[in-house]
């Protein structure tokens, strides 16, 4: 898996959504991260026909939502998001919430990961103890947990504790949103200033330094292109201390002018009933 990827999460615009994953993926993004409620799968599916680059060197992301998050509904989700992708098979395919017959949705992906229709199951939102308990019942274990993670909320407890699981972590939300003045942060500033980068670089790093996947949401080219280049320098152990000092253990996602996110979702779920 790429140790980035590009989000199209509130990208509900079909064409604008379809222009934006060709241009990242010309950037040179390689994950593509979408999901059944995002409403916007076809485009990306668009988008990968469109790109240039060969289907085995892409790495696509769906996930299932919580009305078919049962072992009856599962194999149907995924089906659906398969044709909407226009794909013969999922290289990551996740749980979005823990809600609903998670685990009957669970045994279904198994199946289809032991049938190569996917190539790695993982969830989403799991927070430590579900995750401990799902992982003591189920056969496999899952991939990834794919959780908000940014500088203000940092998650180093579950950032360990999936490392002690040899479960990969992948961060949605590592921009706050630009929230808390992200962006002119002093402290973030004057490491961007020490190593001639953007502060959402020195960010995107600093995730990357610990051992998370970030998963960024741009439609500017520019921007997309400046988050992928982080690879040219390290921040050292004081920074990465430093930075450690901005964390307020509250999620910025959740509190957003916008509304709370799972219950955007859970309005528009109804959308997906079958």
């Amino acid at each position: 898996m790429p140790n980035i990827g590009f989000g199209v999460f509130r990208m509900t615009d079909q064409a604008e959504c379809e222009e934006a994953v060709v241009q990242a993926i010309q950037a040179g993004y390689r994950l593509i991260d979408t999901a059944a409620a995002y409403e916007n799968e076809e485009a990306v599916g668009r988008a990968i026909k469109r790109c240039g680059i060969s289907r085995e060197d892409l790495f696509i992301t769906t996930k299932l939502w919580i009305t078919d998050t049962s072992y009856e509904k599962a194999k149907e989700g995924f089906y659906r998001s398969l044709k909407r992708l226009g794909l013969d098979y999922i290289d990551l395919y996740l749980i979005h919430q823990p809600y609903n017959d998670y685990y009957g949705a669970w045994r279904a992906l198994e199946e289809l990961y032991e049938e190569g229709k996917i190539r790695a199951i993982g969830v989403d939102n799991f927070t430590q103890d579900r995750l401990a308990d799902f992982i003591f019942f189920n056969k496999i274990k899952p991939a990834i947990n794919m959780i908000e993670c940014n500088v203000f909320f940092q998650r180093e407890d579950e950032r360990q504790y999936l490392n002690q699981q040899n479960i990969v972590m992948q961060a949605w939300s590592p921009l706050a949103a630009g929230q808390g003045n992200l962006f002119t942060n002093p402290l973030l500033c004057e490491i961007a200033g020490a190593h001639n980068k953007s502060v959402a670089q020195i960010i995107l790093r600093w995730i990357v330094q610990r051992g998370i996947v970030p998963v960024v949401k741009s439609s500017n080219p520019t921007r997309m292109k400046e988050n992928l280049d982080i690879f040219d320098f390290t921040l050292t152990e004081n920074e990465m201390k430093k930075i450690a000092t901005l964390d307020t253990g509250h999620s910025y996602a959740m509190s957003r002018d916008t509304g709370d996110a799972v219950t955007d979702f859970l309005e528009k779920s109804s959308l997906y009933r079958v």
